[in-house]
């Protein structure tokens, strides 16, 4: 593969070629290392992250900003013994060449491969999983404490990007910190970007921060002056004097009134000066915060012009920055898009909200058409929850787009500000079920269950692109919560020739009719249970096809009639069989007093590792080669005989599926 071209630090394009990175097998190889030596090595991983990256997909951007920063962190301290929490997780590339991992790197966010996030069961470099926002200070900090109390004496670290110090428990772990009083280091990575621009006023506070730097040193300079000239006691007072005035000119005060050691803003891309920085705050005790100004996307110029596209990229990224896009149908977020803002065209009421991922929800086109309609609330879903019941108070009808994986820190609020008001708000569900490349801590296969337990809460599942247009028109007139879950990727495209049947509370709809098996599927399973359907029927199977629509109410009339009539159900779901869509099957069955042999299709109760989606489908039995096996391997223990038994064309893979 052609090697990329990386700009260096005089703005020339040069090619590196891999002559330190290799004998890096972990920290300490690179402890006797010159700063030239390790300017070498960041270049070195760069290259490798982003060569990785473009074949294999991931977050190039961040991880691309804390190349140096990275390389500081593991030169001055003493890891594993030494503790770093890195925030959310998506910018550890560096981290994970750094430690032992660079023979495996080719590997990264791939079935059986690492991880693209820290994982305590791949290194004890990973001191704690993250994927999340806002939660390294907490647990760093747990870290710190349990230190104490066990008596030990190494370091801990939480390294925390701008975007994620937004988050209200980033605030709840810093003032808990500052008043601790325990020695603790955050490292406050300040690119000026999360994912998409940063919104709020702590945002504008740090950007006061990097742009009153000068303040820094002339406070230092002013000190020594006045040691010189006056003497001890006129120094004492000038430092008093200083520091009333310090509050008005360098907003760095806040951290410091918090308790902490505010050091920064200092370059995050200069190593020698990041190495004699922590090498200064190692010895310094209480809490610390190390103020960082990096830049994301460094060192390749595509992503330093637009880090918000670069955050996460496909495996089918171009040397020049550009992408290659094969010919799709639209993703479910294009519809979405498209949808909330014909709705929003003929109701003023309609209002939009996210938690920083304008982009990602595709709500960036109605932000621009409808400015004073749209709410980027940053990254603080659980207030987006409480914003929008109190807008819905008020007679609005705010739609808020927010990832199946963080909208469960909403559930708090979805219960008790929103449902038991049962108020106006409609949840659309990005992302939900199988995520694919990102992990345990993106699946969205819980949604399903911990929406389904909220009284007044309506849950629903399109099942192509024309039934999530008619179910998003449909939940923003229903007078009270709706969730509209939907995956991530492609949306299938609806037959337009056929009928379609409107959208009405609580009612399924009968695709396919049968008398001997019926398949009960949830949202898009709906494509793949057809499919498996018309395999059974060629054996001489009667197999009935339902497309659920609601998984919240269901349609209790439509379960006991094919309980009825066909006396064997199988449900599917791209959700956990906890709780899920097929429990409520069964308890709509044990309600009306009806049998029926009933298989359950699903996540087991265990966290779903990383891969691309269709090889997680296919080991769940979420295709239709899965459901067509399970369904054979159904018929046949319930006492009914198929013709010819035919085998699937992955049966020995799908011979590992896991159901209920």
């Amino acid at each position: 593969m052609k090697s990329p071209l990386i700009q260096d630090n005089h703005s020339q394009n040069k090619q590196f070629p891999y002559d330190l990175l290799p004998g890096i097998k972990g920290p300490a190889d690179l402890k006797g290392l010159s700063m030239r030596q390790l300017e070498k090595v960041a270049a070195e991983t760069r290259q490798r992250i982003i060569e990785v990256v473009m074949s294999r997909g991931g977050h190039l951007a961040s991880s691309l900003g804390v190349v140096e920063l990275t390389l500081a962190l593991h030169y001055v301290y003493d890891t594993p013994k030494d503790k770093i929490v890195w925030d959310v997780g998506h910018q550890c590339y560096a981290h994970k060449i750094l430690t032992g991992r660079n023979d495996k790197f080719d590997t990264l966010r791939q079935d059986g491969g690492i991880s693209g996030f820290p994982s305590v069961e791949e290194s004890p470099h990973d001191v704690f999983n993250t994927g999340h926002a806002g939660t390294s200070i907490s647990a760093a900090l747990g870290m710190a404490q349990a230190r104490d109390i066990k008596g030990e004496n190494h370091k801990v670290l939480a390294v925390i990007g701008d975007g994620s110090l937004t988050a209200g428990m980033a605030f709840e772990g810093l003032n808990h910190a500052g008043s601790l009083h325990t020695n603790f280091t955050v490292v406050l990575n300040d690119n000026k970007m999360s994912i998409s621009k940063n919104v709020g006023a702590l945002s504008q506070h740090l950007n006061r921060i990097i742009t009153g730097k000068w303040f820094v040193k002339m406070q230092a300079d002013w000190d020594q002056v006045m040691n010189a000239i006056a003497g001890e006691e006129a120094a004492h007072l000038s430092h008093k004097f200083r520091e009333a005035v310090k509050g008005f000119i360098i907003p760095g005060k806040l951290f410091e009134d918090l308790g902490y050691k505010y050091i920064g803003p200092i370059n995050g891309h200069e190593i020698s000066y990041l190495v004699e920085t922590f090498q200064a705050v190692r010895e310094l005790s209480g809490p610390k915060l190390v103020h960082v100004v990096t830049t994301k996307g460094k060192g390749y110029l595509p992503a330093e012009e637009k880090a918000h596209s670069f955050h996460g990229v496909s495996p089918v990224l171009t040397y020049n920055g550009s992408v290659k896009k094969p010919t799709k149908t639209k993703t479910f977020t294009g519809h979405f898009s498209d949808a909330v803002i014909a709705l929003a065209e003929k109701d003023a009421r309609v209002v939009a909200i996210t938690a920083a991922m304008p982009e990602g929800t595709g709500l960036s086109k109605f932000a621009e058409i409808f400015p004073d309609r749209f709410f980027d609330v940053g990254i603080a879903e659980q207030h987006a929850g409480t914003f929008a019941a109190g807008l819905a108070s008020a007679g609005l009808k705010p739609v808020v787009a927010i990832y199946s994986t963080f909208l469960q820190r909403v559930f708090d609020q979805i219960l008790h500000d929103i449902c038991l008001a049962s108020l106006d708000v409609t949840f659309a569900v990005d992302r939900a079920g199988v995520v694919g490349e990102d992990g345990v801590t993106h699946q969205g296969l819980f949604d399903l269950t911990y929406l389904r337990c909220a009284p007044n809460m309506v849950v629903t599942a399109p099942r192509d692109d024309r039934e999530l247009t008619a179910m998003l028109s449909w939940a923003v007139a229903y007078p009270g919560p709706v969730a509209l879950r939907y995956p991530r990727g492609e949306a299938p495209a609806a037959d337009q020739e056929s009928s379609f049947q409107p959208v009405e509370i609580g009612k399924s709809e009968l695709l396919a009719e049968g008398s001997d098996l019926c398949l009960l599927a949830a949202g898009t399973m709906a494509g793949p249970a057809l499919e498996a359907a018309a395999r059974l029927e060629a054996d001489g199977v009667s197999t009935a096809v339902v497309n659920a629509r609601f998984i919240k109410p269901m349609d209790q009339e439509m379960i006991l009639s094919m309980a009825r009539s066909c006396g064997r159900i199988i449900t599917i779901e791209e959700n956990v069989l906890s709780g899920g869509f097929g429990a409520g099957v069964l308890e709509v069955l044990e309600a009306g007093e009806t049998h029926a042999h009933v298989k359950r299709i699903g996540a087991p109760d265990s966290f779903v590792e990383h891969g691309a989606q269709e090889i997680i489908r296919s080991r769940l039995g979420l295709d239709a080669d899965g459901i067509e096996l399970i369904a054979r391997q159904f018929l046949a223990k319930t006492g009914y005989k198929v013709s010819t038994g035919r085998p699937t064309t992955h049966a020995e893979k799908a011979a590992g599926h896991t159901t209920g």
